[in-house]
């Protein structure tokens, strides 16, 4: 019987597969601090997380190829026989938690066991130290358990450098949405050799330092909108004060500065939030006033920041997509039914949680897209009756033009939405002054 840290060439392909879509599912895939991963284990990869599956294949995806992550995952998803299967191809284990019954919490001591083994044989774990996942761009308190699966497998190595706990900061664009950026911001290793000396003193207090540092850097790798009460108002507020704050940083606008923008607007709210609470119940009022004005005229942040437009910019605009109006045709028909199965999947599911919609989507894509391509390349082939090299040609172009067809559509969104503001301006909107007031009074606030 095979090892599950074992790599066969199956799980090689499958993985290449896999990181080759995941890397397509964004638009921009956007990897820091990837010198920090060893070339080899034992290794424990610390993630945050958000988006269920899809940050484990984002850690899959940064790992060296020849060193698999084997990652825990709830208990509950492993109680059909097939999904088991699946799951132990694609290398997890379960962890049982108490929802999963008090019987079954024996059953981690043999989990536990299979984990200290893995790095043993200098292989790679991957647990999510916050123990679940939730729907806010937040840290959540960090469990013991790979701290304690850490320590226990540090013990052959005393001292001496052996076990790294690697922390992983990740923050994609949308939880829902294909095409969104993701960034998966690496950090530097933990030795937890450096610890193993407080660990023989005393083991609670090593592992609320070792905790502590992981709690800390993840923090620093990840976007915390470290706020219970007033989250929706943090969220709306790194939203309205991301530009500027890139401009005060003196930085190039481009994503991974707008994510540090984002941080560094979440550090300043957090300490309003502590040291100048009424300032931030008094932003909570704007914001809620912001984003209900915001709805009534159907825009969104970015249209007020690039505002106002210039008509000649628009008319070019306008015409360069109506002049590429048949591509987007093009494409849509070729991809609609492989982009839209997904989601029609996904919904007949009923998932509560929305960090499950990406994961859905893709995972129905991977069979989906190759599926209907190939279908419809036959059916070119028989309607046809093209060449081989053609109907090679063809198969390829559907991906190309579904590419094309997305940004179509997202620069149409962009341009209909500029058109309102314009509509808006013209006809001297309240709503919209308002809107702009609101904003420009915010920013001035913090």
């Amino acid at each position: 019987m095979s090892n599950i840290y074992d790599f066969p060439l199956s799980f090689s392909l499958v993985k290449k597969y896999v990181v080759f879509s995941f890397k397509r599912f964004y638009s921009e895939y956007i990897v820091v601090g990837k010198e920090n991963i060893p070339r080899e284990g034992p290794v424990i990869f610390a993630p945050t997380h958000l988006s269920a599956l899809m940050d484990a294949i984002a850690v899959h995806s940064v790992a060296p190829h020849k060193l698999p992550v084997i990652f825990l995952g709830r208990a509950d998803i492993f109680k059909n026989k097939t999904a088991a299967k699946v799951l132990n191809f694609i290398k997890m284990m379960p962890a049982f938690r108490m929802r999963d019954g008090i019987e079954n919490l024996g059953k981690n001591d043999e989990i536990f066991e299979r984990c200290v083994e893995v790095l043993d044989h200098n292989k790679a774990l991957g647990i999510m130290p916050e123990g679940n996942q939730g729907e806010q761009r937040r840290l959540r308190p960090l469990v013991k358990g790979i701290f304690r699966i850490a320590f226990v497998a540090q013990q052959k190595y005393g001292t001496q450098p052996g076990v790294k706990i690697i922390p992983v900061g990740i923050d994609s664009g949308d939880f829902i949405k294909f095409g969104k950026h993701i960034i998966i911001n690496i950090g530097k290793p933990i030795e937890v050799s450096d610890y193993m000396a407080s660990f023989t003193k005393n083991p609670v207090i090593a592992t609320n330092e070792i905790r502590e540092r992981l709690n800390n850097d993840l923090n620093s790798l990840s976007l915390n909108l470290a706020s219970e009460a007033h989250y929706e108002c943090f969220e709306t507020l790194t939203d309205i004060l991301n530009t500027t704050m890139v401009e005060t940083l003196g930085l190039k606008n481009n994503t991974i500065n707008r994510f540090v923008a984002r941080q560094e607007i979440a550090a300043k709210l957090i300490a309003i939030e502590k040291k100048m609470p009424e300032k931030i119940v008094k932003l909570e009022s704007l914001c809620k006033d912001y984003v209900s004005n915001l709805k009534k005229i159907n825009l969104r942040t970015w249209t007020l920041e690039k505002a106002p437009f210039k008509v000649a910019t628009l008319l070019l605009d306008g015409l360069l997509l109506l002049g590429t109006f048949p591509i987007f045709l093009l494409g849509f028909f070729l991809n609609f039914l492989p982009f839209f199965t997904p989601v029609i999947l996904r919904k007949a599911m009923k998932p509560k949680y929305s960090g499950f919609y990406s994961s859905l989507h893709f995972g129905f894509g991977l069979v989906c897209f190759p599926l209907f391509y190939l279908l419809q390349t036959i059916l070119f082939c028989r309607l046809s009756g093209a060449a081989w090299w053609v109907v090679i040609l063809f198969f390829f172009s559907q991906y190309f033009f579904g590419k094309c067809a997305f940004s179509w559509y997202r620069e149409g969104k962009k341009y209909m939405a500029r058109l309102r503001y314009l509509k808006l301006k013209y006809e001297k909107s309240p709503a919209l002054t308002k809107t702009q007031n609101l904003r420009k009074q915010i920013i001035e606030m913090i």
